[in-house]
């Protein structure tokens, strides 16, 4: 059985932390660019990918996001080198045709089915935020995940067709451990597992 470096596990879970500062440095179209390639690895059901990510990096984009943000998420948001907005399409399953050709009527089945449409983006663009994530920081970049935000606000102002969904944010850059919270414990095996 193969398996990664001790260094590699705790780069992207073990030592990584959620981080709310950030060191003055920029994040490169490139870096952008090669964690999207990374993440889009990820499983995602009959790799229907309904993620869709806009980078938030310009001042004035940062403007426009800022009336959406929780207060306590504002300023480092504003400060923050790069925010993702997360967000899932609610047509993903117009490229199944392509995407998951093992099934041809895999499109169909989301056509009529709105609500089945709807769990299965957000769902799966949620796993896809979370590969993000994890591609981020094995690229050597640290983020700070955020809930704290008016979903609709955001989608007014960055999707007025409202075919996209916002679904969370991420802070992205190169983190300052000045801004770490304390680490807080895990639950154990025996608290979040059973086996059968």
């Amino acid at each position: 059985m193969s398996h990664v470096s001790s260094q590699v596990l705790d780069q992207a879970f073990r030592q990584a932390r959620t981080f709310n500062k950030f060191q003055d440095q920029p994040v490169s179209d490139a870096v952008l660019q090669q964690i999207v390639e990374l993440a889009q690895w990820g499983p995602t059901a009959m790799n229907g990918q309904p993620v869709r990510y806009v980078f938030v990096r310009s001042p004035e984009a940062k403007q426009r996001l800022a009336p959406a943000m929780a207060a306590g998420n504002l300023a480092k948001t504003l400060a923050a080198p790069v925010t993702v907005i997360v967000a899932a399409d609610s047509q993903f399953f117009e490229h199944l045709p392509t995407q998951f050709p093992a099934v041809p009527g895999a499109r169909d089945s989301f056509v009529g089915n709105p609500a089945m449409a709807a769990s299965t983006a957000s769902r799966d663009s949620h796993l896809q935020g979370a590969y993000f994530i994890i591609a981020a920081r094995l690229l050597g970049l640290d983020c700070g995940p955020m809930g704290g935000f008016d979903a609709a606000k955001v989608n007014a102002e960055f999707f007025p067709d409202g075919r996209f969904q916002s679904q969370f944010l991420i802070n992205l850059g190169y983190g300052d451990p000045a801004g770490n919270y304390p680490r807080g414990p895990r639950l154990g095996f025996d608290q979040v597992a059973q086996i059968l």
